[in-house]
């Protein structure tokens, strides 16, 4: 399963050709430093310098299968006795190297396009490869999603001779057989036409292939994997119920509640890759010079009562601290500001509220789009500096302002 973070593109969806050269992960070269993920897990490894993660939840499904297959296996091999549960936790880390693979067929092509891959999670429900760029054309586009399930279908069959090979009642026959039968399932269930599978992105391609816009296959993609969830949501139970009539309160309720989680998953990925694909469209108008507020210019020790007049009367939303020279130095936070009661204000110095300005707080205000939400999230703050080309101080951005205008373009798009 792949995932895009946001980028611009024209009305054929290729990139513009401005682009800045290209790392060897398809990042911008000369940028700033590589910033550790926040959740994402721990780090087990970069091959191909991309950071692999495993999230907590991953130990839970792992657990889980533990569980399921070790019990399984002393109906198969009853003379293991308890070590059927280590030879079970062995499955479960040896489907997950699968997976691994599967992500790492999508980060080779992302790789390859020099689209950018900010990490690779292997969490609950399997794999995803966090691709930052989209590709420039529906051709790359399929490839991209098909890998992956290529891969698993690869494996599956490697894994078939394998079982070919040996006794099936053994312990390799067992974990072979496993192997085989998971990939098979990991690559037909990926294959499903529905966003954030990968068949739902060669779906979009196709669509995209078509009718030569992008967002027309965005849009078929996410709303058959809003169908997608849910037909899992209803089937998943049912099948599991045509299968084995003999079945507990127990084993319909565990089958209800997969269905619920499994359905979720993709519901939310569609819709998510369906805001995303708008927000895209409507990145370019988002000019930092529109969302600028004017600012007053104080010095640290001028009381906070006071600067608010001065706010006010200058019909400003914004305190800039300066210094002797007039050099702006810092900016007072909103967020710190509403937590002083207003009978404290006019004892309260805004030094006491504000900080100082880093250099990833100063911001052109003729930033606009995407190199508009690169420059923000580099430097996260909550106010930023917005100053003209000649260092001159045009005004204060809020990251509030910045997230509702976003908010706003979308939910109206």
């Amino acid at each position: 399963m792949t995932t895009e973070g946001i980028t611009v593109s024209d009305s054929r969806g290729q990139q513009t050709s401005d682009q800045p050269p290209r790392d060897d992960r398809g990042r911008p070269a000369g940028g700033p430093p590589e910033r550790p993920e926040r959740g994402g897990g721990i780090l087990m490894g970069r091959p191909f310098g991309v950071p692999v993660y495993v999230t907590p939840s991953w130990f839970v499904i792992a657990a889980l299968i533990t569980w399921v297959f070790g019990g399984q296996l002393g109906d198969v091999l009853p003379d293991l006795g308890t070590a059927r549960y280590l030879v079970a936790f062995f499955f479960a880390v040896a489907f997950y190297a699968s997976v691994l693979v599967h992500e790492l067929a999508h980060t080779l092509v992302a790789l390859r396009y020099r689209l950018g891959v900010r990490r690779i999670q292997l969490q609950f429900f399997g794999g995803v490869s966090e691709i930052e760029n989209e590709a420039t054309s529906p051709w790359r586009e399929f490839w991209l999603a098909f890998v992956g399930p290529l891969l698993s279908l690869l494996l599956g069959g490697v894994f078939y001779l394998g079982v070919r090979a040996v006794e099936l009642s053994t312990v390799p026959g067992v974990l072979l057989t496993g192997l085989m039968v998971s990939n098979l399932v990991v690559a037909a269930f990926n294959l499903l036409p529905g966003l954030p599978l990968d068949g739902g992105r060669m779906l979009r391609a196709v669509v995209w292939a078509a009718t030569g816009r992008p967002m027309a296959g965005t849009v078929a993609a996410a709303w058959a994997g809003r169908a997608l969830a849910i037909a899992v949501l209803i089937g998943l139970p049912l099948v599991s119920a045509a299968r084995n009539v003999e079945r507990t309160t127990t084993d319909t309720l565990v089958d209800a509640v997969l269905a619920a989680v499994l359905a979720a998953i993709i519901w939310n990925g569609a819709t998510g890759s369906l805001r995303n694909a708008r927000l895209k469209e409507v990145l370019p108008g988002l000019r930092l010079r529109d969302l600028a507020r004017r600012a007053v210019e104080v010095t640290a020790d001028t009381p906070l009562g006071e600067a608010l007049r001065r706010a006010r009367e200058a019909q400003a939303g914004a305190v800039v601290l300066v210094d002797g020279r007039g050099e702006p130095i810092a900016i007072v936070r909103e967020s710190a500001v509403r937590a002083v009661p207003e009978h404290r204000r006019p004892w309260v110095a805004v030094g006491a509220l504000s900080r100082d300005l880093e250099p990833g707080m100063r911001l052109d205000a003729d930033l606009s789009g995407e190199a508009l939400l690169r420059a923000v999230q580099a430097t996260p703050a909550g106010e930023y500096l917005v100053v003209e080309a000649d260092g001159r101080m045009y005004g204060v951005a809020a990251l509030t302002d910045i997230e509702q205008r976003l908010t706003a373009a979308v939910a109206g798009h």
